[in-house]
């Protein structure tokens, strides 16, 4: 349904001559327009300043993440390595750095454990009867029955009950063309040696071993430790795969090379880590530029960057530019970015002097890699991704002074257009308001018109009769 306003607009312009449905949207632009400006300028100023602190905190953020991503890779952390895997290998452990590298190490025997095996069997195969009875398994000090009845008498259900024992014996079936035969492999280690014994039925007696071998049992191999020697120091273990020898480190034995010295050390990644200081303190002045451009004063205010001014924003540059004296270590020589060649210019971008940074890496290239990149991250070595994390938690936090611009522009803005629906409420209003007053003219005129009509032909009347 039409609006009063509107009948009444449309019936302007009648009888008077004058345009006055011209006049009245004349007269409410000229009070609007200046009025709406001032608030369209300032939600547009508005609008740009949560922009801008909105593309501040993501550039942030994906700096940071950016950051972490990048040095989780294994191109940014020392790797320990061995000089002949043939003989060792080595791999790091979590929990911490591997310490006491460089290392020599000669492996002079490696573990082995105790291989038995029958006496093969011509014709028979893995379902040939092996006799029923009871056996003992013996592993140093604890002992199994293994029970062989009706339901396993076979190869395969003799290897089955010594397997299901949980003494650490591994039993299979053999058959090729020799025949059929058993073989036990116990763990690796001298104190690991087992023992088969007889307790029951004469058949299966014949899988007994007691030390020493027999017509029908065979010793393959002999339980023995593993013995090396770690910087001329001899130590024996009970496997191939050693962790307690080198902290945060395991050794894999690979092969016994008495005579033989393999080197083991960390290879430190000094390439990637100049290139990671060079990349950051590129990206680092990425970001801050940026937020120069942002707040720049500008030669008046047309030409200022729309934060200028902007509280929050200058404590985001300080809490960034203080990351060159902030400690990623409390050891060593190099503790600070400043230690190793980065510097504040004046406008909050970093400088790098590869040089310094080149002789710390050349110096202690392990000291570098942990100070940046550390195995183990914590509140006192940080390393770099850390730090920044850091540096992004406090800028962000939700009661900071950034969330709090974010807050205060936000409700500006939902002020502001309160104050646009208000003005065109008032518009509105004072649209109607003109209308009506000139409507009433309208009539008005409307009614003087048709009295001058009147009165025009009566004086032609009079004129006409003294004619």
């Amino acid at each position: 349904m039409a609006s009063v306003t509107s009948n009444i607009t449309t019936a302007l312009g009648i009888g008077s001559g004058i345009d006055t449905k011209s006049l009245v949207s004349s007269l409410v632009a000229a009070t609007r327009d200046p009025k709406e400006k001032v608030i369209t300028d300032r939600q547009s100023l508005n609008s740009a300043r949560i922009s801008a602190l909105a593309s501040a905190s993501s550039s942030l953020d994906t700096f940071a993440d950016a950051l972490t991503t990048l040095l989780s890779g294994t191109g940014y952390a020392g790797v320990p390595a061995s000089n002949d895997t043939s003989i060792a290998s080595v791999s790091p452990l979590p929990g911490g750095v591997p310490k006491g590298l460089p290392a020599q190490l000669e492996v002079q025997q490696l573990a082995s454990g105790r291989t038995l095996a029958s006496i093969p069997v011509s014709g028979a195969s893995a379902a040939s009867a092996v006799g029923e009875g009871e056996l003992t398994l013996t592993v140093g000090g604890s002992s199994a029955a293994i029970t062989i009845n009706a339901s396993n008498n076979s190869y395969t259900g003799l290897a089955a009950a010594i397997n299901a024992s949980g003494l650490g014996v591994t039993a299979s079936v053999v058959t090729d063309v020799q025949g059929t035969r058993l073989v036990m492999k116990g763990a690796t280690g001298a104190a690991n040696d087992f023992s088969l014994t007889s307790v029951s039925g004469d058949d299966l007696a014949a899988f007994a071993w007691n030390g020493a071998d027999s017509l029908t049992m065979e010793s393959k191999a002999s339980p023995q430790n593993a013995i090396i020697k770690l910087d001329g120091v001899e130590q024996h273990y009970a496997t191939n795969t050693i962790d307690t020898a080198i902290a945060n480190l395991r050794i894999d034995l690979n092969k016994a090379a008495p005579g033989t010295t393999v080197t083991l050390a960390t290879t430190e990644p000094t390439t990637s880590m100049r290139d990671l200081m060079v990349e950051f303190v590129d990206a680092y002045n990425t970001l801050v530029k940026a937020l120069n451009t942002a707040t720049a004063t500008g030669a008046d205010s047309s030409s200022a960057g729309v934060l200028n001014g902007e509280a929050s924003i200058r404590d985001m540059r300080r809490q960034l530019s203080a990351m060159t004296s902030t400690p990623l270590s409390d050891t060593g020589t190099y503790r600070t970015l400043s230690d190793i060649g980065v510097a504040t210019n004046r406008d909050g971008t970093l400088k790098l002097d590869t040089d310094t940074l080149d002789k710390a890496i050349a110096a202690d290239p392990s000291a570098i890699t942990q100070l940046l990149n550390p195995a183990v991250a914590s509140a006192t070595n940080p390393g770099l991704a850390g730090l920044m994390d850091s540096v992004r938690d406090k800028i962000q936090l939700k009661d900071g002074s950034f969330a709090q611009s974010q807050a205060k522009y936000k409700t500006l803005g939902e002020t502001l257009t309160k104050q646009l629906e208000k003005l065109d409420t008032q518009m509105a209003s004072y649209e109607a308001q003109l209308t009506s007053v000139y409507s009433k003219m309208e009539t008005r005129l409307t009614a003087l018109k048709a009295t001058q009509s009147y009165l025009d032909q009566q004086i032609e009347i009079w004129n006409n009769s003294k004619n």
